[in-house]
């Protein structure tokens, strides 16, 4: 019984997340934020979908940062200064089929703060 409730929990997540993802599409002058968070560590990377080519990334794991709403926001001004760097002021945000509240809003909004617009 139990492997059966996990699989329809996957299922779901997995159909949430191309939900999301079948809406949006980066490009070199407009990549795609895509977030990924665990209950560890947070990491986020800009997306051209056109060739298939990461174009920043921030690694909370990397900055010795957990996955709490104070960290992220470390990791979002990280990416900001490197999506700064390679001159994109502008992105599409993709929550990767996360619910946009908690960690993930956190992350969003200290990326607007930081300049960026989406």
């Amino acid at each position: 019984m139990l492997k059966s409730i996990q699989k329809k929990k996957n299922r779901v997540a997995i159909q949430r997340k191309r939900r999301v993802r079948g809406k949006i599409h980066g490009t070199a002058e407009l990549p795609r934020v895509s977030v990924f968070r665990s209950n560890k560590h947070f990491y986020a990377q800009a997306i051209n979908d056109d060739a298939g080519t990461t174009l920043a990334y921030a690694d909370g794991r990397k900055l010795g940062l957990k996955a709490n709403r104070e960290d992220v926001k470390k990791v979002a001004a990280d990416l900001a200064d490197k999506l700064k760097a390679a001159k994109i002021e502008t992105i599409v945000f993709d929550r990767n089929g996360y619910l946009y509240h908690g960690v993930v809003a956190s992350f969003a909004d200290a990326l607007r703060e930081a300049g960026i617009k989406f």
